[in-house]
């Protein structure tokens, strides 16, 4: 009785057998052509994420057949990229791995001043495995024959503790003072989670939100204490090799007098660490005292040189 049903059986069975697919074997890569494995070389000896791109989108252009040899050559240059980057975040000192940017030029304000000044901004970071520190100093002041028309003064530190490739903590401490906006000091403080949304070589996108609370002492002798909901976003968009684009925004939004700012800035590579920037700032605040206005703006012109 078994021997008549393996016979009846087996015929199933090997039917099975010849309906599984076969075990797929990858298929072997097309050489790169010498010049063109010259010219990816070249570029990613130089270790410019941008340059490389570039080069492997011509490459892949100029040599089709072998497009997935130059995938690749790229992808295996990036992945030895990061991990020797996780090794120097994982070892870095307290004095390791600062990097920033210091800016001077003019500008041109409308609003509650009309006038020409100089402009001055300090930019701080430094990055480990788990943490992330922002500085941030700036300066705007105008004199005319003795008379102040524009004074601004800022100094904010963000530490970000990652918990994931994308996700973080964050806490932020700001000091601010613009009497010509309406306010004499102005401290805020954060604390609230960030996510990097965008995270492409040529394109960086961070948003935050969280609690906040500030005190606030206006030009009108008032004082403001309040808690307040705060959010930010940063950009980070590399045009091309030499141009970039960012775009930093924030908002208070609190009962009595909320407040957002935003800057957009246009940087382009000249020589060297030293760059020009134009950049274009609004401050607006929703009740400010009697007599001034909601909204300042100002347009800057600078030098930037990075270190």
């Amino acid at each position: 009785m078994r021997f008549c049903l393996i016979l009846l059986a087996a015929p199933l069975l090997i039917a099975a057998a010849e309906k599984k697919p076969a075990l797929a074997i990858p298929e072997p890569l097309t050489p790169i052509p010498v010049p063109v494995r010259a010219m990816l070389d070249a570029a990613v000896a130089n270790g410019n994420e941008s340059e490389v791109a570039i080069v492997a989108k011509y490459a892949t252009t100029a040599a089709p057949e072998a497009a997935r040899s130059i995938k690749a050559v790229v992808d295996q240059w990036r992945d030895s990229r990061e991990a020797r980057r996780q090794i120097d975040l994982a070892n870095a000192g307290p004095l390791d791995n600062w990097k920033g940017k210091a800016q001077l030029g003019g500008y041109l304000t409308t609003g509650n001043t009309n006038d020409m000044g100089v402009s001055g901004a300090v930019e701080l970071t430094r990055e480990t495995l788990r943490w992330k520190h922002k500085v941030n100093l700036a300066v705007d002041y105008k004199q005319s024959s003795g008379v102040i028309s524009r004074e601004h003064f800022l100094a904010a530190y963000e530490p970000n503790f990652k918990f994931s490739p994308r996700g973080y903590l964050y806490g932020a401490a700001q000091f601010e003072s613009d009497r010509f906006l309406g306010y004499y000091d102005r401290y805020s403080g954060s604390v609230g989670a960030g996510y990097g949304v965008i995270r492409d070589p040529n394109l960086k996108l961070d948003m935050e939100l969280g609690p906040a609370y500030r005190r606030t002492s206006f030009t009108d002798a008032t004082q403001e204490n309040s808690i307040a909901a705060r959010g930010s976003m940063n950009m980070d968009w590399k045009l091309s090799h030499a141009i970039s684009l960012t775009q930093v925004a924030s908002a208070y939004l609190q009962k009595i007098n909320s407040t957002v700012s935003s800057t957009t800035a246009l940087n382009a590579k000249l020589f060297g660490p030293l760059s020009g920037q134009l950049s274009y700032a609004v401050q607006y605040e929703s009740m400010p005292p009697i007599g001034r206005r909601n909204t300042d703006t100002s347009s800057t012109a600078a030098l930037v040189y990075n270190f």
